[in-house]
């Protein structure tokens, strides 16, 4: 029990180290603008992250996810901005195909890592078709959500702790969540109590292509444009977040909570490195050794009872 415990709160202790060494370096942080300049992007990384969580927790990945959220993203700078109808009708579209792609899988046998693959370059060539170049305009609607100022704590902060705890209810609280994650688990144990793995599956990519839909819809009311390249390193951002929050590859094995604070915590390693003004290339490489630093923590606690 012990064990499980400090598992549950080695990403919040990731998160709250890290944050300290912001502030001790940089006071100034310590404010309302302060954070809400560290946790500018938490918002759409954070909706990235809980997509690629619904697939791993059905025993997949996703290599698409950084290609979907830039198309979802241009769909929104250009069609839902200029067409709103036709914009969403595209979008929710694109879920359904997400749907689909789980099903696929899941009937033919299919390794997702090969299919995810393939659809990245798909979603990649329309985000290209949609937007050639960088371009578009965020709806207002969605520019003044994302950059509204709530009392206390900034926008970024309040939607994180809002999405950390919708995804925590539908996942981890309703019988929907322990079906999807039985599927992740034990899907002989599924079948046998009579429910569908595929439509399990399928519901699971759904849900992936919505928080994908959701983030590329955010990252343009925060940057007010878009491009076709604008969230390419969400993919390898988004399998960080999962375990950086205590996920598993196997097994079913997610933390709702913990795949947010996982963002959390990679947004502040990225945005503290900008503040600083170091290269891009040093802020991939803070990730990397924050994320190795918290699997091998993890590795120790879990094999500390037995020694």
């Amino acid at each position: 029990m012990i064990a499980i415990n400090a598992r549950t709160l080695l990403p919040v202790v990731s998160l709250v180290l890290l944050l300290g060494a912001v502030f001790y370096l940089q006071p100034r942080a310590m404010s309302y603008f302060g954070i809400n300049l560290l946790f500018n992007l938490a918002v759409p990384i954070a909706l990235a992250t809980i997509a690629q969580m619904m697939i791993i927790m059905v025993n997949d990945i996703d290599l698409s996810v950084g290609t979907f959220v830039s198309f979802a993203a241009c769909v929104t700078a250009s069609f839902v901005h200029d067409t709103p109808v036709l914009g969403y009708a595209i979008l929710a579209g694109a879920v359904v195909v997400y749907a689909g792609l789980g099903a696929l899988i899941q009937l033919r046998q299919l390794p997702a890592i090969v299919v995810t693959l393939g659809m990245s370059f798909v979603w990649g060539g329309l985000a290209v078709l949609i937007l050639p170049s960088p371009g578009g305009s965020s709806p207002d609607w969605l520019r003044g959500l994302m950059t509204s100022k709530p009392p206390v704590l900034p926008m970024a902060i309040v939607a994180s702790l809002l999405i950390a705890v919708v995804t925590h209810v539908v996942i981890m609280r309703s019988a929907f969540g322990v079906l999807l994650r039985g599927v992740g688990g034990n899907a002989r144990t599924v079948v046998r109590s009579g429910w569908s793995v595929v439509w399990l599956k399928a519901s699971a990519y759904g849900l992936a292509g919505l928080f994908g839909v959701l983030s590329g819809m955010t990252l343009v009311g925060l940057t007010t444009s878009a491009d076709a390249n604008i969230a390419l390193r969400y993919t390898l951002l988004s399998i960080a977040g999962v375990i950086l929050g205590g996920g598993e590859f196997t097994g079913g094995r997610v933390s709702p909570i913990g795949a947010v604070i996982g963002a959390l915590t990679l947004t502040l390693a990225g945005s503290f490195l900008s503040f600083l003004r170091l290269s891009p290339d040093w802020q991939i490489g803070a990730q990397g050794a924050i994320l190795i630093l918290v699997l091998a923590a993890r590795l120790v606690i879990s094999r500390g009872p037995s020694t």
